[in-house]
C-alpha cells in the first residue's frame, strides 16, 4: 500500500500541495514558538562587565511563597512552595567582600556597583574604577580621584575635557581624567568614578550590586556566603549582571506557550479539514478500491501512508525554518523592549521534536478519521456511498460538541463568578477555542440551518443563480462546512483576541485616569533628589505635590489566600509616613493590623494598616510611604512627583512654573496628558506583543483558508462543465461561484462572531459592566470585510481558471 500511496501522490498533486501547506505552516509556527520558550527556559545570557570574574557573588533573586498557610506546611517540603522574581536589583553586604578574602585560594576580591547616569543626552551607566579589572577595561590616563571621571572610549570624549554628570538626581561638574576601552563590545557605556563618589551615588552605601571573586573554590566561596546570596559562575553570571532577565524569561514563557499551544490546535482545525476534504473528493475512487476488493484496513493504510509522508515532508522542512522564525520573532520582542535585548535566542532539538511530533499526531488523527469513513462502507454501496453524501453526524462529533460547549459555558460562568480585573482574560481567551471546536464538529448540520434561513435575501438578490448556489451549500454540507470551519476560526480569533486587548487597554487606562488628581509630572530619569520636592510644594500655584513610586511587594503574615508569585502593586506616596499602609478591602484587614511584608528587593518590614479603602476589581494595589518603599527599588529614589495645581492656576502656567522652579535640576517636565500617554505606551508593549503573535497564527489560519476553498473549487471543474451543457453560461457559473463564496463568507462570519461573543462578553461584563468590547467598530469590519474578500478570491479565481476550455472537455474529467 505504501507504494501505491507513492504512486497516488504524484497523480494528486493538488491535494499534496493543500495538505503539505497546511502541516508546514503548522508545525513552523510551533517550532518557532518552542524556540522562544526555551529561549525564556535558558535564559541565557552573556556575560559583559563581569566577564573576567571567575566566580560572581550576588543578591538572590527569588522568594519562596507558600501555597499554603506557613503554619500548617512542614518548612521541608519545597514542593509546597513557589519561587517568586524579585522585581528590584536585591544587593549584598559590602562586608560580604572582607570574609570572601580570607577564603584559601583567593586572590582578589572586587565589588561592584553599577548605577545610572547622564551626560547630556547620552546615558551610561556608572561604576567604582576599582571594578574596572572585572571586565577588564585598558585605561589610557589616569585613574579617577575624587571629582574626576574615567570615560567609556566609545563615547570619544578627550582627557581633560570637564563635564557635567547627572547622577542619582544630581548633577555635577567631573573632570575627565582617562578613557577606558573595553575588550568586547557593551550594552551600556560606562563611566568610571572614585570608590567614594561611587558610593554616594549609587544611593546604596556599604553595599554591592556583585561581588567579583578571583581564584579559590567556588564551594569554598559558597560556604562563605551561606544565605547571604548565590555563587554564580560561567555563563551563570551574566543572571546577577542583568537581573531583569529573569523576569522576562518568565514572560516569554507564557507568551510563547500560549501561542503555541493556540497555534498547535489550529493546526489540528485545519490538518483534519484539509485531510477531511483531500479524502471526500476521492470518495470515487476509494469507492472503486472497495469494489474490486481492497479490504478496509488497506485504504486506511493507504489514506494514512500518503498523509504520513507528506507530514513527514512538510516537518522536515518547517523544523529546519522554525528557528529563523523563532530567531525573527524574538528580534521584533527585543527591539519593542518586551525583553532585554542582552537575553540571547537559542533552540535546540527539543522544540523540533515537540513540532514533529504535535504535528504529525495532528497528521496521523486527521488520517484516522478521513479515511476511516470510506473504509466502512460495504461494497455493494460503495459507488452510491461516493455519489451521495450521507450522514455525518456521528457519535464522535455529537460528543466532542457537547463537551467543547461545556467547557466553553463553564469558562464563562468561571470568568463572570470568580474573575476579576483583567486576569479575567485568562479563562476568557481559551473559551474562543472551545467554543470553536463545538460549532466545528457540528458544521455541517449548522452549515444547512444556516443557508435555509439566509434563503430567501440570497434569492432576492442573485436569482437563478442564487437558488443553484443555496442547493449547492445544502446538498455539499459537508464539503462547505470544510470552507466555512478555517474562516469561522480566523474571525473568532482574530475578534475575540483583538477586543479582548482593546477592551483591557480601555479599562486600564480608565482605572489609571479615574484615580489620578495630578495635573503635572516632574520626572528624573535616575531618580530625583529627596530636596526637589521641597521645592516643587514652595512653587507658586502647586497646591500639593507627592513623590511617587511602584513595587511590588508580598504579604507574608497573616497569610494572604489570594496571595501568588506576581505579589502585589505597591505604590508609594508621600502623604504616607512611618510604617504605614493603606490597604484594598478586598483583604479584609482592619486599620490597626499590622502586616509582615517582604519589599521588592526582598528586604522585610512591618506596617500598620492605617487605611482600608475600596479599589475597583482587579486593580487593587497596596499604598505605602514613599520613603519606605523608594530605598528598596533598584534606583533607590522616586523616579517621579505628582503635582496638584490650585485653583485657578492652568496646566500651562504650572508646568511653565515647574520649569523655573527646577532649573538646572536632570529632570523633565509634564503635563497630565503626558503622564496618561506614558501609561498608555506601557500598555500599548504588551498589546503590541498580543496582536504580534495572535496576527502569525492569524496568518496561518488565512493560508487554510485560501488552501482549502481553492482545493475545493478546483475539484469542481467537471460539475462546472456539466452546469455549462445544460445551459449555463460561463458567467452564471461564475456568478454562481461568487455567490456560494458570499453565502460561505456569510455563514462563517455569523458563526465567528458567536464564537468571539462566548469570549468577549463575559469578559467585558466582569472588567466593564458591559456587554459590549471597547474598540473602534472598524476593527470588526476590517476582519469581516478580509474574510468575505478572502473568501471571494479564493473561490473565484479557481472557479474562473477551471471554465477557461470547453465545457465538453471539463466533463471528461474525472473527480
Amino acid at each position: 500500500m505504501f507504494t501505491l500511496a507513492m504512486r497516488t501522490l504524484r497523480l494528486r498533486k493538488g491535494g499534496f500541495l493543500a495538505t503539505f501547506v497546511a502541516v508546514f505552516f503548522g508545525a513552523l509556527i510551533v517550532s518557532a514558538c518552542g524556540g522562544l520558550m526555551e529561549t525564556g527556559i535558558r535564559s541565557d545570557t552573556p556575560v559583559q562587565r563581569l566577564a573576567a570574574a571567575p566566580i560572581v557573588v550576588g543578591g538572590q533573586q527569588t522568594l519562596a511563597v507558600p501555597e499554603d498557610d506557613p503554619a500548617t506546611l512542614d518548612p521541608e517540603d519545597k514542593h509546597k512552595y513557589k519561587n517568586a522574581t524579585l522585581p528590584e536589583r536585591v544587593r549584598v553586604d559590602a562586608a560580604l567582600a572582607d570574609r570572601l578574602r580570607a577564603v584559601p585560594g583567593v586572590t582578589s576580591v572586587v565589588g561592584e556597583v553599577s548605577f545610572p547616569a547622564q551626560l547630556g543626552a547620552a546615558s551610561a551607566l556608572g561604576h567604582a574604577w576599582d571594578s574596572a579589572a572585572l571586565t577588564p577595561y585598558a585605561l589610557t590616563g589616569e585613574a579617577p580621584k575624587p571629582g574626576e571621571v574615567v570615560v567609556d572610549a566609545d563615547m570619544g570624549i578627550a582627557v581633560g575635557t570637564t563635564l557635567p554628570v547627572a547622577a542619582h538626581g544630581t548633577v555635577g561638574q567631573y573632570r575627565v581624567s582617562g578613557v577606558a576601552k573595553a575588550p568586547q563590545s557593551m550594552r551600556d557605556p560606562a563611566l568610571f568614578f572614585a570608590a567614594s563618589d561611587a558610593e554616594r551615588l549609587s544611593g546604596h552605601p556599604g553595599q554591592f550590586d556583585a561581588i567579583g571573586v578571583f581564584g579559590g573554590d567556588a564551594a569554598a566561596v559558597s560556604a562563605v556566603v551561606g544565605d547571604a546570596g548565590v555563587v554564580t559562575t560561567g555563563a551563570d553570571r551574566g543572571a546577577l549582571e542583568f537581573p531583569e532577565v529573569a523576569k522576562s524569561g518568565e514572560n516569554l514563557i507564557v507568551l510563547a506557550a500560549v501561542s503555541g499551544g493556540l497555534s498547535a490546535m489550529v493546526m489540528v482545525f485545519v490538518v483534519a479539514g484539509t485531510l477531511t476534504l483531500s479524502t471526500q473528493q476521492r470518495q470515487r475512487e476509494l469507492a472503486l478500491l472497495r469494489a474490486i476488493g481492497t479490504t478496509p484496513r488497506q485504504l486506511r493504510r493507504l489514506v494514512l501512508g500518503e498523509a504520513l509522508v507528506v507530514g513527514l515532508l512538510a516537518v522536515a522542512v518547517a523544523i529546519v525554518l522554525g528557528p529563523v522564525l523563532g530567531n525573527w520573532l524574538f528580534d521584533q520582542l527585543a527591539a519593542n523592549h518586551v525583553v532585554p535585548d542582552v537575553l540571547r535566542f537559542g533552540q535546540g532539538w527539543i522544540p523540533a521534536i515537540v513540532a514533529a511530533g504535535a504535528s504529525l499526531l495532528a497528521v496521523f488523527a486527521a488520517s484516522f478519521v478521513a479515511g476511516r469513513r470510506a473504509s466502512k462502507v460495504r461494497p455493494t454501496e460503495a459507488l452510491a456511498e461516493a455519489a451521495v453524501e450521507r450522514r455525518w453526524l456521528t457519535p464522535i462529533r455529537l460528543i466532542t460538541a457537547i463537551l467543547c460547549f461545556a467547557g466553553g459555558t463553564a469558562l464563562a460562568i468561571v470568568t463572570v463568578a470568580v474573575m476579576t480585573g483583567p486576569v479575567a482574560a485568562s479563562t476568557a481567551g481559551p473559551a474562543v477555542m472551545l467554543w470553536a471546536f463545538g460549532l466545528a464538529a457540528l458544521s455541517p448540520g449548522v452549515t444547512k440551518v444556516m443557508a435555509v434561513l439566509l434563503r430567501w435575501p440570497v434569492q432576492a438578490l442573485s436569482g437563478v443563480t442564487g437558488r443553484v448556489a443555496l442547493r449547492n451549500t445544502r446538498v455539499g454540507a459537508v464539503r462547505t462546512a470544510g470552507a466555512v470551519t478555517p474562516i469561522m476560526l480566523a474571525v473568532g480569533i482574530a475578534t475575540a483576541n483583538i477586543y479582548l486587548q482593546t477592551t483591557q487597554e480601555a479599562v486600564s487606562n480608565q482605572a489609571y485616569t479615574e484615580d489620578l488628581r495630578a495635573d503635572a509630572v516632574v520626572a528624573g530619569p535616575g531618580g530625583l533628589d529627596p530636596s526637589v520636592l521641597g521645592r516643587v510644594r514652595a512653587t507658586p500655584g502647586v497646591a500639593s505635590a507627592s513623590e511617587y513610586v511602584s513595587s511590588t511587594v508580598f504579604i507574608e503574615k497573616p497569610f494572604d489566600s489570594n496571595h501568588d508569585e506576581d505579589g502585589w502593586t505597591a505604590q508609594g506616596v508621600s502623604e504616607l509616613t512611618g510604617n504605614a499602609i493603606e490597604v484594598p478591602d478586598t483583604l479584609g484587614h482592619h486599620v490597626g493590623d499590622t502586616l509582615s511584608l517582604r519589599l521588592g528587593d526582598g528586604s522585610p518590614v512591618d506596617v500598620r494598616v492605617s487605611a482600608v479603602v475600596k479599589q475597583r476589581a482587579g486593580f487593587e494595589k497596596l499604598v505605602l510611604p514613599a520613603g519606605l518603599l523608594a530605598p528598596h527599588t533598584t534606583a533607590g529614589l522616586a523616579p517621579q512627583l505628582l503635582v496638584r495645581a490650585a485653583d485657578g492656576v492652568d496646566s500651562a502656567t504650572l508646568t511653565a512654573r515647574l520649569r523655573e522652579a527646577t532649573a538646572g535640576l536632570p529632570v523633565s517636565i509634564g503635563d497630565r496628558d503626558a503622564l496618561i500617554a506614558a501609561h498608555a505606551k506601557g500598555n500599548e508593549v504588551g498589546a503590541w506583543v498580543n496582536y504580534l503573535l495572535v496576527g502569525m497564527i492569524i496568518a496561518y489560519t488565512v493560508i487554510s483558508v485560501v488552501n482549502t476553498l481553492v482545493m475545493a473549487t478546483s475539484r469542481r471543474r467537471r460539475e462546472f462543465g456539466l452546469q455549462r451543457l445544460s445551459g449555463f453560461t460561463r458567467g452564471q457559473v461564475l456568478r454562481m461561484a461568487g455567490v456560494e463564496g458570499g453565502l460561505i463568507a456569510t455563514i462563517a462570519v455569523l458563526l465567528g462572531t458567536l464564537v468571539a461573543a462566548g469570549s468577549i462578553v463575559p469578559f467585558c461584563l466582569v472588567v466593564s459592566g458591559s456587554p459590549l468590547p471597547s474598540g473602534p467598530l472598524a476593527i470588526y469590519l476590517v476582519v469581516l470585510a478580509i474574510a468575505v474578500v478572502l473568501s471571494l478570491v479564493a473561490i473565484l479565481v479557481p472557479a474562473w481558471a477551471a471554465t477557461r476550455g470547453r465545457a465538453v472537455d471539463a466533463t471528461s474529467i474525472g473527480e
